[in-house]
């Protein structure tokens, strides 16, 4: 039986664990900056050997991105559906999509459905779900009369579900509507008799607009994969919907969040559900669905079958984009403001670490080697969001303005600036291999933008540094902190806007 975080808050191991990543993070970054006035010398060693290691491993991951990039590009010229049909099965498995929505006008809900009728994909294989919000109630109206009218006899089966207000124990958010929508789908299924391990789900945020080869290279993945009922699937999130449309510091941190995702598909062993993402309907029942009071259910599902399987489950990459909004308001004020709650809200993903290290606590049957494994990169991923960039870019240079006349006087002192500047104009390489790449993959040139642009998509590189602390690193900070205090985060909704020629 699940069980809420309500209750497991009570519990004083769980709430030890909640506290121990900002906790972790604070004490990095004060503890280094307290050694920069007590001790500069062993200060300026550590940030060299910190610099060093963040080379070698920004190094290391740029291979998978490299890697991941030649198979994406292999992948989106394939037809999928064509391998499909080698497997008698294929002609039994179905999607069901499930697109939660809070807020989002028919602009940015439609293109979505127009996506999915462009998939090279049998609609009749299809079910299709608009998962609304009673909070959302005019709207909601509105945008489902409009989709019914439109599309509701396009595939297999259309339905819309409104999610109630205030049920109690749940978090108002995309978890308790997705997972609203999942039982009430549910009905229609048993109805129809059709199996559940013949029901590929996938859950995508309404601004989604899958790859017109998603559904296959997913049901073929399925059909293929060893164990396919123990494993989440994966696509890659391409935040480019309105990418020629946005500030240049929100595409810098769009891309920065897709070559992350490129990075972690070429290393599968350290990859989480994120945002849009698919499973086996079968697996979604058996576990009791997504967590309804928790922001970071998009992560948390992996967990939660990696807990229930007993340490058997895994994400299989598609290496295949889903394409997704980039942040976007009326003002560049206000394009900041959502970014920075956007990250904070991703951030905050650190309450898996509480819910996980728990679980590994109670839970005996997994392997003592795989919970050291995954329970460290999940640490790991989180305290460096928190802490690399400030230490990278801030405390990296305080030895030299605070560490006095005996430190000056030092052989390090007078190398420490020179060691500084070989790494950054050997991290600048990297940057610009990333400047290169954000060019491959972005979507052709509107026509009211003119050739010019394309030199400010280069351009916006140089924001990078100001990117990952202010955009990066204190809202990461930020959720940890709220996490650690007991301030709890609600469900944020990123508002989604579009702009017109």
């Amino acid at each position: 039986m699940k069980v809420s975080i309500q209750q497991l808050r009570k519990n004083r191991l769980f709430r030890f664990y909640e506290i121990l990543p900002g906790a972790s993070a604070w004490i990095i970054l004060l503890g280094l900056l307290v050694l920069c006035f007590a001790w500069p010398l062993a200060a300026a060693i550590f940030i060299i050997c910190f610099d060093l290691y963040w080379l070698i491993k920004i190094s290391y991951l740029s291979i998978y991105l490299t890697h991941s990039c030649k198979i994406l590009q292999k992948n989106i010229k394939m037809d999928w559906l064509v391998k499909c049909k080698k497997y008698s099965h294929f002609k039994d498995i179905y999607h069901l999509v499930i697109l939660p929505t809070y807020k989002e006008k028919i602009d940015v809900i439609e293109p979505a459905f127009l996506a999915l009728l462009n998939s090279h994909y049998p609609k009749d294989k299809m079910i299709v779900v608009l998962a609304t919000e009673e909070r959302d109630k005019e709207n909601a109206k509105k945008a489902s009369r409009y989709i019914q009218e439109k599309f509701g006899d396009k595939f297999y089966h259309f339905m819309t579900t409104v999610h109630p207000k205030d049920i109690v124990g749940e978090l108002a958010g995309k978890g308790s509507n997705e997972t609203w929508a999942a039982k009430q789908v549910l009905r229609f299924i048993d109805q129809k008799r059709i199996p559940y391990q013949n029901i590929i789900v996938s859950v995508l945020d309404v601004d989604t607009c899958v790859h017109p080869q998603y559904f296959a290279c997913l049901a073929w993945h399925y059909l293929t994969t060893k164990d396919p009922y123990q494993s989440s699937y994966q696509p890659i999130p391409m935040y480019f919907n309105n990418i020629w449309d946005s500030p240049a510091l929100m595409r810098v941190i769009a891309f920065n969040t897709t070559f992350w995702q490129m990075m972690q598909q070429g290393r599968p062993e350290s990859l989480c559900t994120f945002s849009s993402h698919a499973m086996s309907f079968k697996t979604l029942v058996e576990v009791g669905f997504w967590q309804t009071d928790l922001v970071s259910e998009d992560s948390n599902i992996f967990w939660q079958c990696f807990s229930h399987y007993n340490g058997n489950y895994k994400v299989v990459p598609l290496l295949i984009p889903v394409y997704m909004d980039t942040v976007l308001a009326d003002t560049l004020k206000q394009s900041l403001i959502n970014q920075y709650k956007q990250q904070r809200r991703w951030a905050y993903g650190a309450e898996n670490i509480p819910y996980v290290f728990y679980q590994f606590t109670k839970n005996r049957a997994i392997p003592f080697l795989k919970k050291l494994i995954q329970g460290f990169m999940l640490f790991d991923g989180s305290v460096s969001w928190a802490t690399n960039a400030l230490i990278l870019f801030f405390l990296g240079w305080l030895p030299l303005i605070v560490g006095g006349e005996a430190y000056q006087t030092t052989v390090l002192a007078q190398s420490l600036p020179f060691v500084v500047q070989i790494l950054m104009t050997l991290a600048m390489i990297g940057l610009l291999s990333s400047a290169a790449l954000s060019l491959l993959l972005l979507p052709k040139r509107p026509k009211k933008y003119g050739r010019f642009n394309m030199l400010f998509m280069l351009l916006q590189w140089l924001l990078l540094p100001l990117s990952t602390i202010i955009l990066g690193a204190i809202p990461a900070l930020d959720a940890q902190t709220r996490l650690m205090l007991g301030k709890y985060m609600g469900f944020w909704v990123t508002e989604k806007a579009r702009k017109r020629d």
